[in-house]
């Protein structure tokens, strides 16, 4: 009898770091709350409550069309409120039919991986990169190209030597996050408009990640990438961070009308729509300009006092660690090269210890690195109490003192 054999594809997919984390809570029986979360990309906080009031008075107004289906590409009004949205918060100028909404930020790259990449294409790759677009990289079976951002240039990509690899009639696409995940670094104006001139110079597809787009600190401001190459450029957002609903998986997708379209087209075979509640939410949060724009100052200075206090925290206990204050998002990308080198032991082999030993969830930089072998770790600086930051930091350099001691 001869069995069925499964798609090619699918034999690169690799396990989410975040989800092999839940599988390892899930398999050991560890209980969940004694667990410090520095892994997961969301916030420690809700949705603001005056959001939440009017979505429930919306769900109980709509009756039964609150259940039903809704068009492919989202509520004609949340297209409008988010195009509304990006060009009052310095994004771009936009007509709501280039803007799909989609179950999620992943379901969006995906959308848009398989509208416009085939098998094979090349694709530019700035590393450290969210670890996200490498399974879809394997997935699509594309080629990447690497180019390597610095730590101590910031992790500002090196536009001389994107330009040097990228090839005119090769290189399909240039990936780019900004605020970043892992690193929260922003892309410096200059270098948003020379990735933008390369990109429409070669007749590549810049892909822009901008999950973490509200979410800056210290003065610095998102580049505008779609003013300076509109037919190239596809824009990602997600509503995961803010106002931060990430289980109820809603992002959006813009981009020039005809490639939306077709975006859209593939969204739909995905999921048929994107969920109607979370559309709803999403609404009656972006409709109230005034509050939402104070929900998200307060959330910004919160989120501030935890990235310093961390700062604090690492130079004082962890002093070798090496790391770019993040400009933006909620992340720190932490090398322990000098810790965890001289040891030979991998961000992997580190974070899952830390896991084990100390209950301190963490995300390993092999998954956003993939050229060498790794000493970093992404921590999440956003989701827990301050006292509990202090407190997994303290546990981190406990496993590392143990670990030279018995090295």
């Amino acid at each position: 009898m001869a069995r069925p054999r499964m798609a090619r594809q699918v034999l690169f997919v690799e396990e989410s770091p975040t989800r092999m984390i839940d599988r390892i809570v899930e398999e050991e029986g560890i209980d969940r709350r004694e667990i410090i979360w520095f892994s997961a990309g969301q916030p420690g906080s809700p949705p603001p409550a005056w959001a939440l009031e009017e979505f429930s008075r919306k769900i109980v107004e709509l009756g039964l069309g609150a259940f039903r289906y809704t068009p492919s590409a989202g509520r004609k009004r949340l297209r409008e409120l988010v195009a509304q949205d990006l060009e009052e918060t310095g994004g771009p100028s936009l007509d709501p039919g280039q803007v799909v909404i989609t179950a999620g930020g992943q379901e969006a790259m995906f959308a848009a991986f398989s509208a416009l990449l085939d098998p094979g294409d090349e694709v530019l790759v700035l590393e450290p990169q969210y670890f996200g677009y490498w399974g879809l990289i394997r997935y699509f079976q594309l080629r990447p190209v690497v180019v390597e951002e610095r730590l101590e240039e910031g992790f500002q990509p090196p536009v001389e030597k994107v330009n040097e690899a990228v090839r005119r009639g090769r290189t399909k696409a240039i990936i780019v996050v900004s605020p970043d995940n892992p690193t929260g670094r922003v892309v410096e104006r200059s270098a948003a408009k020379a990735l933008a001139e390369i990109a429409a110079d070669n007749g590549a597809w810049l892909f822009v990640d901008e999950a973490y787009r509200t979410i800056v600190y210290d003065g610095a401001s998102n580049p505008v990438f779609y003013d300076y190459a509109p037919e190239n450029v596809v824009g990602i957002g997600a509503f995961s961070k803010d106002p931060g609903i990430p289980g109820w998986r809603l992002g959006y997708v813009y981009a020039e009308r005809g490639v939306a379209e077709k975006i859209r087209l593939v969204s739909e075979k995905i999921v048929y729509c994107p969920p109607l509640a979370a559309q709803l939410l999403v609404e009656a949060y972006l409709s109230d300009r005034e509050r939402r724009k104070e929900f998200i100052e307060e959330t910004r200075e919160a989120y501030r006092a935890k990235r310093d206090l961390l700062v604090g925290i690492l130079r004082e206990v962890l002093p070798e660690a090496r790391f770019q204050k993040p400009m933006g998002s909620m992340f720190m990308y932490i090398d322990l090269s000098a810790y965890l080198a001289p040891l030979d032991v991998s961000s992997r082999e580190f974070a899952e210890r830390l896991l084990r030993e100390e209950r301190v969830a963490v995300v390993p930089g092999e998954f956003f690195e993939k050229k060498r072998r790794v000493y970093r770790v992404r921590v999440n600086f956003t989701a827990e109490s301050e006292e509990r930051i202090r407190l997994g930091v303290e546990r981190a350099a406990r496993l590392v003192e143990r670990l030279t001691n018995t090295g």
